[in-house]
Order: C-alpha cells, then structure tokens, then sequence
C-alpha cells in the first residue's frame, strides 16, 4: 500500500491509505482518540477506536505526545467539520517516536523564545501558511518571467566592490586576493549577461550591513532582479507592474486556505490590477508636507512618508524620477531635468512600503566613469562594468523586487522575520 499525501487525500476518499506525519494536536472521548496529524501537504483528523487496533498500539497512542513522528492505516473519509475537510478512520498505527514537552506548545509564546526555537516554530500552522506563501511567491515569481522570454543567469554572491552604498557592505577575506564582499545585488552582473540574452534575471539572497531593527529590514534577504536590453525606465516599470500582479494573483487562487489561516483580508490584493497609478516625485513630496511630514525635496522616503502615499492609492503606486542623489551612480540621469534620475520604487498598500526599486541604467562610459570617481568607488574593480559601456553598448533598465517584502505584504503580517526561514537580522543570527 502506497504512502499518501494528506493533501491529496481529495483524489482517495473512501480508499485505505498509509499516512506518515507527526502529531500537532489530539483529544480524548472515552475509547476514542482524536489526533490531528499533519505531513507537511496539510492537516487531517485520524480517528482511534480503542477496538479497532491493539493493546499496545491504543497505548502508544496514549502516551504520544505534540510532535510525535506516526504511521497509519486507515481509510479516508470526506468530512467538512473535520480540520483540513477530511477523516481517517484508523485500522492500524504505529508511533515511530514518542515525543514528550515539545517547547513550543499552543500556550501563547514571546517573540525571542518562538525565535530562539525557530527551527521548531516552523512546524506551527502559521509559519506552515507563511512559507507556502513563499513559495507560491518565488514559483509565480519564475513562471512569469520564464514566460516572458527572461533566463535565469546566476550571479556572484563574492564581489569585489560594492555595487550600493559603501557602508552596508559585509567584508570577507578572499585568499590572496585582498578583502571580497558579499552581493548588494546582481544587477551590475546582470548588465553583462543581457548583453549576451537580451532579457535575463537573478534570483538569489542578497545581503546588506545596514544596523536597522526596523520590521522591513533582514541583514540577508532574497530578490529577484530582471534586466532587459533595449529598455528603459517606462518598460521596467511595466514589467514590473506585469509581475506584481501574476504574483498577487497566483497568491490568491493557490493559497486561499493559507491565507485564510492568518486572518488576511484579501480585499486589497483583489484590487491590485494593472495600470498602478504613477506619481512624479515632485508631487509625491508635495503630498506628504501635505499630510504634515517634514521630509524635504532631495531626501529620501521614511517608512512613514511611503505609508502616507500609500493610503492615498486603493492600489500599489508607482513613484517616479527621485533625485540622482539619492540613487546609486549607475542610475541614468533624466535628459530633461539631469538633477532627477529615471528611477521607479514601487510601494505596496496598507503601510508595507516598497516592494520594487529598479530604474534605467547609465549606458555613457564617459558619465558611468565620471560617477564612479564622484562616489569615490575603486576604478580598477569597476572596469570590467566600464568594458559594457565600450562593446555594444544600449539603452537598458531593471529592477530588484525583495522576496520577504512581498510575502509580508501579501500575507498581511508584521515583521520580515517570519517570511524566511531563518531570518538574518541586526542582532539574530541563530539558529
């Protein structure tokens, strides 16, 4: 007999199956036991008649704790008052290990103690929920791009200058080779394989030495960062629109009953359809000294500024053209306003702030060299990126979407650090 999934227990109703998990709840009615095993597919109720198995498995059962590791036969039963909508009626099972004072019990827990045993606060139905979320995130995330014509080509997580700002860089001694640096992002490895592809994209973990405690901020995180060659700010910004919404989608066909789990009002992802509503920078900070924030033209938005935007729109904004200064030095420059770059964030609703940050690139070897001597950057690790600027060079953007700020976002949950599963953070770096 075939071991069976709990989440394909639709397509064996009424059939005797073999079922292997752990058990996450149970309850006692006389000779009767209720156990509520799950597999990692989903949760099912196994009902124990004490006549149906042996002495010494009813006594086994007994003595099982949370997290006990089961195997059992019994028959499938369609049941909608039962967790999960379905009910195995037990003939045989067999404890594989008995667990006793599992730590994280359904009492309520503190933050530090669930994060000091993450590695076991991902069993609970919650963080399950999260990560499939995740994962819906990540797969929708390389279907649309897949289909769009994008290849994925791998990027380095050593790099030897810093392709962001110079002190969020995390150092690593290299050999001979003098101090490496762990990635900031792909994109400036991504130019070099665009111009091989023509449209690609990177998908791996990125890292940033930024001491933040803010609930948007992982010292490490994931992001996926299309390039296209031949493009410019406009057609990011509608590639990028394109993915949010397939993912956003895909969310809510395929996780409904995860997302049902943490409590989301789906009412806002429902509304995220194309086209976002664009707003110039100008008028993004006449809207919030509007609103009473003392943010000047020139800065950079505070999580409080995004927010306030953000609730101006039933939908994700596109903000546009912030000043050059607050950008990287690869970023183009507006040929009609050359204080502005031709850059894009996109902000996510009720409060989660920016998802995407992308932009088109300086394509000027002149200019791109001009940049990196302002910003003080090392020319010699710059050359190879200077070289693309020599050989064929075109007019091409990208962006990077944060994969932890979209999970967030659409999950409707607090903090970053429950959407990876072992979140990197100023002051968290076990397990």
């Amino acid at each position: 007999m075939d071991t069976v999934r709990i989440g394909d227990f639709g397509r064996h109703v009424d059939e005797e199956v073999v079922v292997r998990g752990w058990l996450h709840n149970k309850r006692s009615s006389g000779k009767l036991r209720f156990l509520i095993v799950r597999d990692g597919s989903g949760y099912a109720q196994a009902v124990v008649f004490k006549k149906a198995v042996s002495p010494e498995e009813w006594e086994a059962v007994d003595g099982a704790g949370q997290e006990s590791a089961l195997q059992l036969k019994g028959l499938v039963k369609k049941d909608d008052r039962a967790p999960g909508g379905y009910e195995v009626d037990v003939r045989s099972i067999e404890v594989l290990q008995s667990v006793h004072d599992f730590p994280i019990t359904p009492k309520e827990h503190g933050t530090a103690f669930l994060m000091e045993n993450r590695h076991l606060w991902l069993r609970s139905t919650r963080q399950h929920a999260i990560a499939r979320v995740r994962h819906t995130v990540i797969k929708a995330t390389r279907d649309f791009l897949d289909d769009q014509g994008y290849i994925l080509a791998d990027t380095p997580i050593f790099t030897p200058a810093a392709c962001e700002g110079t002190t969020t860089l995390f150092a690593v001694p290299y050999f001979d080779e003098g101090t490496a640096y762990l990635t900031q992002s792909g994109q400036l490895y991504n130019e070099a394989t665009v111009a091989a592809h023509g449209k690609v994209y990177c998908f791996g973990p990125t890292f940033r030495a930024e001491k933040s405690k803010t609930r948007r901020h992982l010292t490490e995180f994931w992001m996926v960062e299309p390039e296209i060659a031949f493009a410019g700010l406009d057609d990011a910004v509608d590639l990028a629109e394109g993915l949010v919404c397939a993912v956003v989608e895909q969310c809510l066909e395929r996780r409904a009953e995860e997302l049902k789990v943490l409590g989301r009002d789906t009412t806002t992802l429902e509304n995220v359809t194309r086209p976002f509503p664009r707003l110039h920078y100008d008028d993004a900070i006449k809207l919030i000294q509007e609103k009473g924030s003392e943010t000047q033209w020139g800065s950079d938005f505070g999580g409080t500024d995004e927010t306030v935007i953000a609730e101006a729109h039933e939908k994700p904004v596109v903000v546009h053209r912030f000043p050059a200064e607050t950008k990287a030095f690869y970023m183009a420059s507006d040929p009609e306003r050359p204080e502005l770059s031709l850059s894009a964030d996109i902000l996510a609703p009720e409060g989660y702030g920016e998802i995407v940050g992308g932009g088109e690139r300086l394509a000027d070897h002149d200019l791109l060299l001009e940049k990196i001597q302002e910003h003080d950057l090392p020319q010699e690790a710059f050359q190879w990126y200077l070289d693309l600027r020599k050989y064929g060079a075109v007019q091409h953007a990208g962006f990077g979407m944060g994969i932890e700020r979209v999970v967030t976002w659409i999950c409707g949950i607090d903090h970053l650090r429950e959407t990876i599963a072992f979140p990197r953070m100023l002051y968290r770096i076990y397990p």
